[in-house]
């Protein structure tokens, strides 16, 4: 607080503060001068420079007005002008002993410069969060076109003459075409618009984003932006700013029709694109800027609404919309009043969707957002985007419909049980083993040895997951008779291959940080003798095993045969090292033998 109340009493302040009540009547006088000029004037082009004439000025004339009042102490009045002498200090300055309303009223002004300075920063952080904002679309959940649109962009490049290269990429988290960036500019497309319009419409389109491009027009936003923020008090500013964007967007219009030739189609194209208007943040140049309908009634030649409001109450207007504006600035997304959206993320599409997939649609504001978020979802995710039928987002939902149906057990629906979770995420398995009445099956003591359990199970084998594995082996067991089968192995862990070559036999990594594995039976015996060992990269031994089993084939309900020609084990806990697991396979008779090896590691 003294540092606050010593820059409160500094010339600087006091400077600052009689140049924001002298700006007022200076851009009062700015913005009448601009209102006359825009009822005479008719050209888009000739109205832009008016407006960006009009704002430089505002802002050199309050510039100018504070490099006059910083060097002396003098003190100007709206009224009247007051010199004071230089050795006066605060208190004779301030401390009126007539306690005037006049005195009054400049006792308050130096208390306008913390107001400034806070004000600059805010709007300056919000400039700069719209540039991170769109280096962000530039990046998240884009895609890259067919080449042949890339090809007519360039073409279309060609005839406006722009040497910089310019990208196309089609964007989720757009629903409006847009260009970002100035040295490396690009334009972003929302997803499936390509296909939607007709080629002369998204040409038009094309050529409005770069006519933008042409004219520096992403520069001279964020200077622009920079201005409102150094003025953010003026309502005046806000008013010619609102101007130069709207007259921005027909300038950029009238490229078109004076390239395309066909204003009537560029017009159909803009009237298809209000139905996904979005606000942009102000880092970008979005086609469906200013008043999309006054610019649709202007390319048909529909007489619009030029009636230009008196400056005073137009720049009273936009403080109000300006306040609203701020009030919701940085506000936390508004959740959403329909549950159906929480449903979809957080049980629908829990198990598939992608962590920037989740954050993206956590932060989105309306529920129009998230309608066209969840379309574009499934979209990224249909096999044969030219068919009507989307198999992706059918099979998924089909897969719900099954485990909610056969897999609950009534304490939890089925789609939250882990057979639900494991089906909903691979698929149906390509074999199943089911024991519901809890037929007797091997797994390893904490000391090592083989023991046998009673309770229900499960084995569910594919023989193939993409990015997983080949031969993965997935149990479940109902240890509490419930119906409630919890998963023993986790087919996203760590899966090692035998070093055997040829061989089948496989370790995976559980998510308690064991070694489950799976040994080949590959050979004709009536019993298999196995013996197991899993030692440490230095020789130490840290689990062992040995048991003899049989394959079901004349009596498959035999208790303690295995069904399959693997045999499936599960160690005790281990410690984070690298490992190696040994196996040998024989027959009763000794006669034939196999041994494997896997090496292995848990993290």
């Amino acid at each position: 607080m003294t540092m606050l109340f010593g820059w409160v009493r500094s010339d600087t302040a006091y400077a600052l503060g009689w140049t924001m009540v002298h700006s007022l009547w200076e851009g009062a006088l700015i913005a009448v001068a601009l209102a006359m000029l825009l009822a005479a004037l008719r050209s888009p082009r000739l109205r832009y420079a008016a407006a960006c004439v009009a704002m430089l000025s505002l802002l050199a004339l309050a510039g100018g007005t504070f490099g006059v009042l910083l060097p002396g102490p003098a003190a100007h009045s709206v009224a009247s002008v007051t010199v004071h002498s230089p050795g006066l200090n605060f208190n004779e300055r301030w401390g009126a002993a007539d306690g005037s309303a006049r005195q009054g009223f400049v006792e308050f002004l130096p208390w306008l410069a913390p107001f400034w300075a806070a004000g600059v920063l805010i709007f300056q952080l919000r400039t700069l969060a719209s540039c991170l904002f769109a280096q962000r679309i530039r990046r998240r959940g884009v895609c890259c076109p067919t080449d042949v649109w890339q090809q007519r962009l360039d073409a279309l490049r060609g005839r406006m003459a722009i040497s910089r290269p310019v990208r196309l990429l089609e964007s989720c988290l757009a629903d409006v075409p847009v260009v970002t960036g100035h040295l490396r500019p690009l334009i972003l497309m929302p997803v499936g618009m390509l296909a939607n319009l007709s080629v002369q419409q998204v040409e038009s389109i094309l050529l409005h984003e770069l006519a933008h491009i042409r004219r520096y027009d992403y520069l001279v936003n964020l200077l622009q932006t920079s201005m409102e923020g150094l003025l953010f008090y003026h309502p005046a500013m806000w008013w010619i700013s609102n101007v130069i964007r709207a007259e921005r967007e027909k300038c950029c219009d009238d490229v078109v029709v004076a390239i395309h030739g066909n204003a009537h189609e560029y017009a159909t194209a803009l009237a298809a694109l209000e139905d996904n208007r979005w606000t942009l943040n102000s880092a970008g140049m979005a086609a469906t800027g200013g008043d999309l309908m006054n610019r649709i009634r202007r390319l048909l030649g529909q007489p619009g609404n030029n009636n230009h409001l008196a400056p005073v109450f137009s720049a009273a207007l936009l403080t109000v919309i300006g306040a609203v504006v701020l009030a919701a600035w940085q506000a936390p997304p508004a959740s959403s009043a329909n549950p159906a959206f929480g449903k979809w993320l957080n049980e629908d599409v829990v198990y598939i969707i992608k962590g920037e997939e989740k954050s993206a649609f956590e932060h989105l504001r309306t529920d129009s957002e998230r309608e066209q978020f969840i379309k574009q979802f499934w979209i990224r995710r249909d096999p044969t985007p030219s068919t009507p039928e989307n198999e992706a987002k059918e099979s998924h939902y089909r897969r719900i419909a099954y485990v909610n149906e056969r897999f609950d057990a009534g304490t939890i629906p089925g789609w939250k049980s882990d057979r639900g979770r494991v089906y909903i995420t691979y698929g149906p398995p390509d074999e199943i083993e089911s024991h519901p009445s809890g037929a007797k099956y091997d797994r390893p003591s904490e000391q090592g040895g083989g023991v046998t359990a009673t309770f229900p199970f499960e084995k569910w084998l594919y023989r193939r997951i993409p990015g997983v594995g080949n031969n993965v082996l997935i149990d479940f067991v109902d240890r509490s008779g419930l119906g409630e089968y919890k998963q023993t192995s986790d087919p996203n862990g760590s899966l090692f291959q035998s070093t055997t070559p040829g061989a089948q036999a496989y370790v995976m990594i559980t998510p308690e940080r064991r070694a489950s594995m799976g040994i080949p039976l590959d050979f004709e015996a009536k019993q298999y003798s196995v013996s197991l060992s899993v030692r440490t990269s230095g020789g130490q031994n840290r689990w062992k095993s040995s048991t003899v089993v049989s394959l079901c084939k004349d009596s498959p309900q035999t208790s303690g045969c295995l069904q399959r020609p693997i045999f499936a084990l599960e160690t005790n806990p281990l410690e984070a090292g690298t490992y190696m697991l040994e196996a040998i396979v024989t027959d009763g008779s000794g006669l034939k033998t196999r041994s494997y090896s896997v090496d292995f590691s848990i993290k």
